[in-house]
């Protein structure tokens, strides 16, 4: 996988980063690349600092607790993988149909999972597993995220591509789910990214438009 850092988005001085915020950022891309593979329960600051090149106690000038680290790669996740989304869909032809923004974000979601970004792989694969006290500003960043897929649907559903027997917030949840799942069962050798995209594409895009067969059968 490609690391995408969200943490490099730091303050710089005459177009370079302070030393202090390469440490910190090095530290946040290790944490997501231990986190994505080892989970929350696994996840140890000295694999972290391992992984950062760092010796353990050097993490704690930066991050109070394992806890305040692990905190911010599944803030960033989330955070980065909207932020991403909202700038694709902003730079869609403007002629471009709702189902077509649908299937862009499909896109957009996968690549980003698979292929991109630790930090959205590590947000995707404990979601469930963080404690509720260090998941406040995720939940809030997921939301949003929600907010932007359900508007996709719903415009979906309004020009007519969407079945009209179908439940909008079903659908979508649907939808989430099993992208998100390929967090877990996806590598390189079940095929390509590009494979992995056009399916879903095509699975969701006649899934929602499709005509429920009739009794007899077709």
């Amino acid at each position: 996988m490609t690391i995408d850092s969200p943490a490099r988005s730091g303050t710089r001085l005459n177009g370079r980063e302070p030393k202090s915020e390469r440490t910190r950022a090095r530290i946040l891309d290790a944490a997501a690349k231990v986190l994505s593979e080892k989970g929350y329960a696994g996840t140890r600051l000295a694999d972290v600092a391992k992984a950062a090149e760092l010796r353990a106690p050097a993490i704690y000038y930066y991050f109070d607790s394992r806890e305040s680290l692990i905190e911010e790669v599944m803030w960033s996740g989330v955070a980065d993988l909207r932020q991403r989304l909202e700038a694709a869909l902003d730079a869609a032809p403007p002629d471009q149909t709702a189902m077509g923004r649908l299937t862009l974000a499909v896109e957009v979601h996968l690549r980003h999972e698979l292929e991109v970004s630790d930090y959205t792989t590590a947000s995707i694969r404990n979601a469930g597993q963080i404690p509720k006290r260090i998941r406040e500003r995720q939940v809030d960043e997921e939301k949003r995220y929600g907010d932007i897929w359900r508007r996709l649907v719903e415009n979906a559903a309004a020009d007519g591509e969407v079945r009209a027997d179908l439940d909008l917030f079903i659908a979508r949840m649907m939808i989430l789910g099993a992208l998100n799942w390929a967090a877990e069962w996806w590598t390189p050798r079940r095929g390509s990214i590009d494979a992995v995209v056009a399916t879903a594409q095509a699975a969701i895009r006649q899934g929602l438009a499709a005509r429920a067969r009739d009794d007899a059968g077709e």
